[in-house]
């Protein structure tokens, strides 16, 4: 997956720290979004799904790590960096029984945040040169086989292709002569629009067989994109 489409959720409540963090994540080409508290994390999440958090332990209200267990409790599985002031042998043991992948103690150096969240995420899988991932669905692109939650829905290259096109380029408008070109084959002589119509249904039905995740969305006089 490209940097431009992983989302990094940082909540760190000193907002001239924050504002920093989300500067070197967005140079480094990260979609970055910042919270001074853990309030309203929760709501984000269940409507959004970022790729990793980063997580200051001395917040206010809810303690860092504590948020992050009654994440865990809740099914998030996000992988998520501590940030701490405090290094004691007791503070790291907590912070990673509560849910934490990894730790970095306060000050720490821009350069080293930005390698351990690369590997956190390679370690993952997000950061995988076979795996496409977006929202709940991901792809194996050496097997040509898609998941949806986990479980293995079976699509045809046709379908696959059009999807991976969609994939890399999230909440993006696609125009039909885009697609035509990227998934058919700009020769394709039997190419007519409504073969986009009837291809992107098909692929509805196969990955929102109950309609109610609504991943695509048309966009009017251009084509469709990625919700």
């Amino acid at each position: 997956m490209e940097k431009s489409q992983i989302e990094i959720v940082v909540i760190e409540d000193e907002e001239d720290i924050l504002e920093l963090l989300e500067y070197h994540l967005a140079k480094e080409g990260y979609q970055v979004t910042g919270f001074l508290s853990s309030e309203n994390v929760e709501q984000f999440l269940e409507e959004e799904t970022p790729d990793l958090m980063i997580v200051d332990r001395n917040l206010p209200g809810m303690e860092g790590s504590e948020f992050v267990s009654h994440l865990r409790k809740k099914g998030f599985e996000i992988p998520v960096i501590f940030l701490t002031a405090k290094d004691e042998e007791s503070e790291l043991e907590e912070g990673f029984r509560r849910g934490g992948d990894d730790y970095m103690t306060k000050p720490f150096s821009n350069k080293e945040l930005l390698l351990r969240v690369e590997a956190l995420l390679r370690r993952s899988g997000v950061r995988s040169d076979t795996m496409l991932r977006y929202k709940d669905l991901a792809l194996d692109m050496q097997k040509h086989q898609l998941y949806v939650d986990g479980k293995s829905i079976d699509l045809t290259n046709l379908e696959f292709k059009l999807l991976q096109t969609f994939v890399k380029n999230p909440k993006q408008p696609l125009d039909r002569d885009y697609l035509r070109d990227e998934v058919w084959g700009s020769e394709n002589e039997k190419f007519h629009d409504k073969t986009i119509n009837v291809a992107i249904n098909r692929l509805k039905k196969k990955i929102d067989p109950s309609g109610q995740k609504n991943y695509f969305a048309p966009v009017w006089g251009i084509g469709y994109k990625l919700m």
